[in-house]
């Protein structure tokens, strides 16, 4: 049975851990999904669940063009919206939510994506994971976002026990510094896009595995 890992010793394998991460990806804040405004991101972020952040930026590249202004999103009509955006999946529930949410922006909220949890997630389409994406790359607040990588990624590093996002979400605050929250999200998507995939992950290659408890373990 492998010895019991005591704080101490989890908070200095922690340090190292991000300490790796800084240096192999920086410490630059960055988004995965294009956009110019901060509605254009929250379309997107709305969008992307259970798509590819590049098939979305395929779709964004026309569909911001066509629909410029948050007003136009607004007055879209359905029907049309959904064939604008029906290569995403999801697309009837998708383009319901991005038209509802862009008639509360403009009636609620004269335009503006809000700042607080609480707003953001009474939008449509919006949960925590989309309310934290904007939070953090919008207005810069902390904060953690739990994708698929970062809830399969964060478990097996032994940083999260929970199956839940939300309380893995929680996990990871209490363990991690705040001024790493928005970068652990950036970076633990890029590993697990590279090194760390689901199906066959590199544990050789990764410059992770000698902090890592579940490495060689799919």
């Amino acid at each position: 049975m492998a010895k019991r890992e005591t704080k101490a010793e989890r908070d200095v394998r922690i340090k190292k851990i991000l300490e790796a991460l800084d240096k192999e990806y920086g410490t630059e804040y960055r988004c995965y999904l294009n956009h110019e405004t901060p509605w254009q991101l929250l379309i997107a972020v709305i969008m992307s669940a259970q798509c590819t952040d590049a098939r979305v930026n395929i779709v964004t590249a026309d569909l911001f063009k066509k629909y410029n202004t948050l007003e136009k999103f607004a007055d879209a009509k359905l029907e049309e919206l959904e064939q604008d955006i029906h290569s995403i999946g999801f697309y009837h529930m998708k383009a319901k939510n991005i038209i509802a949410c862009c008639k509360a922006l403009v009636e609620r909220f004269d335009g503006q994506v809000p700042e607080t949890l609480e707003e953001l997630t009474s939008l449509a389409g919006v949960g925590r994971k989309t309310a934290n994406v904007i939070r953090g790359n919008i207005y810069n607040e902390p904060s953690i976002v739990v994708d698929t990588h970062v809830k399969r990624i964060s478990r097996k590093l032994g940083l999260a026990k929970s199956q839940e996002p939300e309380k893995i979400e929680y996990e990871l605050m209490k363990v991690l510094p705040k001024d790493h929250w928005i970068l652990w999200n950036i970076h633990i998507i890029t590993l697990g896009r590279t090194i760390c995939t689901a199906r066959s992950p590199k544990c050789e290659d990764c410059f992770l595995k000698e902090y890592c408890p579940s490495r060689g373990i799919k």
